[in-house]
């Protein structure tokens, strides 16, 4: 059998492990899958991951508030992916060549459910609200879907160091505006990146207007949403960029590759 966790904390509400038992059963394969809480320092994650990979775990998801921490763990004893490197963030963690290998599935997730909902990013005009560790992990994957991306953010300094990390790897320049201006936008896709909604936060959108909005929040009410869907546009909140990412590290574990139909059935249930 091999074992997984996922550490965090708090972690008691993470839905990782029927995620991935989902899709140990698909592919036929014994695991066990859990939750692992840790006290907020580093020290205590890093006893935490040592402990799990030396006693045999195979692979461990890593979520608030660690992912920072994770990401520098890499950077100092073993190697990153290029996802991981840009986002400066690691969400997903395993032993490749005899090291700690760290990747950033969060991103690619995000894209894979907009493409499920029938979303074309190829020269899309998408703005992402935000400019936190959640844009800096979308960004690259957005940029290789072929993404024209502009960031709204209430600081521009942040939001404008983050176009000039991601400039040299952009056809387009990334364009750094406002939340001011953002209430007279349109754009083709808009997403949420910002805690709002797990705050019970309201953004002022304004006459914002979208034909696609995406909140990464899930599980709570989003006034993000509500914005967009008084205007017919199509909305999604991030419950299946949530599956999408756990599908990208259970191949990394596992080499086993999940299906659309038990993508779609998780999606669902």
């Amino acid at each position: 059998m091999q074992h997984f966790i996922v550490i965090g904390n708090p972690i008691s509400h993470s839905k990782s492990p029927q995620i991935h038992h989902a899709f140990a059963k698909h592919t036929g394969l014994a695991i066990s899958y859990q939750r692992q809480f840790c006290p907020d320092d580093k020290d205590s994650f890093v006893a935490v991951v040592q402990a799990f990979f030396h006693g045999g775990g195979v692979g461990a998801n890593v979520t608030l508030p660690f992912k920072e921490i994770a990401y520098q763990l890499c950077v100092d004893t073993g190697n990153l992916s290029d996802e991981a490197a840009c986002a400066k963030a690691v969400n997903t963690l395993a032993i490749k060549d005899g090291k700690l290998y760290g990747d950033n599935t969060d991103g690619r997730g995000l894209v894979a459910d907009l493409i499920g909902q029938g979303v074309s990013l190829a020269s899309s005009d998408v703005a992402i609200v935000g400019a936190g560790g959640a844009t800096r992990g979308a960004i690259l994957p957005l940029l290789k879907a072929g993404a024209r991306l502009t960031i709204y953010n209430r600081t521009l300094t942040k939001a404008q160091s983050l176009a000039t990390d991601f400039d040299a790897l952009s056809k387009h320049p990334l364009s750094i505006k406002t939340l001011d201006e953002l209430m007279r936008a349109k754009h083709d896709v808009i997403i949420n990146a910002t805690s709002a909604t797990t705050h019970g936060q309201h953004l002022n959108l304004g006459n914002c207007q979208a034909n696609f909005a995406y909140d990464m929040m899930y599980g709570k009410p989003s006034a993000f949403l509500a914005h967009f869907a008084a205007q017919n546009a199509k909305i999604c909140d991030g419950y299946g960029m949530l599956i999408h990412q756990a599908a990208y590290a259970f191949e990394l574990w596992t080499n086993q590759v999940i299906t659309t139909d038990c993508l779609s059935q998780l999606k669902t249930a």
